[in-house]
């Protein structure tokens, strides 16, 4: 995408909205700038947290973990079961 921007008298620039909303960009997300000769490169630095609450929903960012997901309710149900029936401390 090509964007003919202009720098306010503070030195800001305005990322359009488009782009924002294309590359989940937020409010406080954080960017490296490089120069190189005349050319800048604006690189956005990925939150550390991979989930993000979006329109009120949590979304995960990130590389699939390699789990088994029947595997770990199961387990979490019988983890229930044993506190309901008085069987674990907590």
């Amino acid at each position: 995408m090509k964007a003919q921007i202009t720098m306010d008298s503070a030195g800001r620039v305005l990322i359009p909205k488009s782009l924002r909303e294309k590359l989940r960009l937020h409010p406080g997300d954080e960017f490296e700038l490089e120069t190189q000769g005349d050319d800048i490169t604006l690189r956005h630095q990925k939150p550390s947290a991979p989930m993000t609450k979006e329109h009120g929903i949590w979304v995960f960012h990130g590389e699939p973990a390699n789990i088994d997901i029947v595997e770990l309710i199961r387990q979490g149900r019988e983890e229930r079961g044993r506190h309901v029936a008085g069987l674990t401390a907590e």
